[in-house]
Formats: C-alpha cells, sequence, structure tokens
C-alpha cells in the first residue's frame, strides 16, 4: 500500500507500471475488453498520476521515447491499480 511517507521519499518518474483489462474487471476505460499498459508516476511535488494506453489508439513511440497515454481521473481504479492510504490519494493529480 502506498503511504504519502514512501511517496515522499520516491524519486520524481515511473515508480510501478502493469498491464490491467479495459472492462469492469480492470478499469473499464472504453469497456473494449482489451488489456492495456499502465505507469504510476511521481511529480517534483510529491504528486503522482497514472497513465493508460487508450484502447483505442495504437501507441506508437517516436525516437525511442513512448508517450505515457491517457491520465486515469477515477479514484477508485486508482486504487484498485495502486493501492493507498488517504494521504496518497489525496496527492493524486487528477
Amino acid at each position: 500500500m502506498l503511504k504519502l511517507k514512501e511517496l515522499k521519499k520516491m524519486k520524481p518518474g515511473i515508480f510501478v507500471q502493469g498491464l490491467t483489462i479495459d472492462s469492469p474487471k480492470g478499469i473499464n476505460i472504453a469497456n473494449t475488453g482489451k488489456v492495456i499498459k499502465w505507469v504510476a508516476v511521481r511529480g517534483n511535488i510529491y504528486d503522482w498520476a497514472i497513465y493508460t494506453d487508450n484502447p483505442f489508439i495504437p501507441q506508437v513511440s517516436f525516437f525511442g521515447v513512448r508517450d505515457w497515454g491517457d491520465k486515469l481521473h477515477n479514484r477508485e481504479a486508482v486504487k484498485k491499480l495502486v493501492p493507498c492510504d488517504e494521504e496518497a490519494l489525496k496527492m493524486y493529480r487528477d
């Protein structure tokens, strides 16, 4: 479980990543049933966010740098991917 104390100790950048299903069993962005990638990123001011693939747009790498994708705004989906306490959740940047 992510806690504010741990979040503050992290360096900015990706701190966890994974795969999930775009469905009610996963995080349900558009209910396509596709497997999508996600990353949790710590910002520069103790904030953080989760970015996911857009299930409708193929992810493309330009010059070896991959776009992080769409920001996840649904707090229940956020807690599914990165279980966290309320203090850490308050630092989530919608």
